[in-house]
């Protein structure tokens, strides 16, 4: 199933307690946004790819796309003041492909997906109009009032941490955000500007290794992930 794949790499991160772009983080030798990359630079399935970075830091995303050797084409969005914002220049960037394409969007955080993971999600969107990644959580939640104190607790049975890739049908995809942004209403995934839409996004079993690099602790854990994968032999790709 082929796709196109827009790529968010215009956040700072403010909870890594670093003063750069977590992206461009080293992690195992390399930028974080270079494991990310990879992944999809060597999937024969991606047939483009959209990175979204600030424009103060063009240059920096450019070279290091070079010094690394990703050779698929990469297309530049600009960076925006919310996520939402900078996924939809994103969109834009694609906005002459065929309307019923398939469009995977991703966290440039997560540089643990899989092939697998990707081909599932997209298959799913081609046959739905929208799906995402996601992994039952593990942890009871609770939902808390505005004096700290307990106002439910949901059924863990029925509760899914959404994760990227998050896939979608284009022409779908860019209706949802153009929506929003008429009438926003703070959505914090591409899945629930559909879902207030009033229409249906498939669940695909995803990894509780495809984390979102947020926090100097994910760090510690990514680098024992890529130790794992070293003593395993696991190699590239990644499927």
């Amino acid at each position: 199933m082929n796709y196109q794949a827009v790529i968010v790499a215009a956040g700072q991160g403010s909870r890594m307690g670093s003063n750069q772009n977590k992206v461009l983080l080293p992690l195992h030798s390399e930028p974080v946004i270079i494991h990310t990359l990879r992944v999809f630079d060597q999937d024969p399935s991606c047939r483009k790819i959209v990175l979204v970075v600030q424009n103060a830091e063009y240059h920096t995303f450019r070279s290091l796309i070079e010094t690394y050797g990703i050779t698929k084409k990469i297309d530049f969005a600009p960076g925006g003041a919310e996520r939402q914002e900078s996924v939809y220049h994103g969109l834009l960037a694609l906005e002459d492909s065929d309307p019923d394409s398939i469009v995977l969007i991703h966290d440039g955080a997560r540089p643990f997906v899989t092939r697998r993971g990707i081909a599932e999600t997209a298959k799913q969107a081609y046959e739905y109009g929208a799906a995402l990644l996601a992994v039952p959580v593990k942890d009871t939640i609770k939902q808390v009032d505005g004096r700290g104190q307990v106002a439910d607790t949901p059924d863990r049975k029925s509760l899914w941490a959404a994760q990227t890739p998050q896939a979608f049908r284009l022409s779908l995809i860019l209706r949802a955000h153009r929506a929003e942004t008429n009438h926003p209403f703070g959505a914090t995934d591409d899945a629930s500007l559909v879902e207030h839409l009033d229409l249906p996004v498939r669940v695909v079993m995803g990894s509780y290794r495809n984390i979102k690099l947020t926090t100097p602790e994910d760090m510690v854990v990514a680098e024992k992930f890529f130790e794992e994968e070293e003593n395993n032999h696991a190699g590239w790709p990644r499927i």
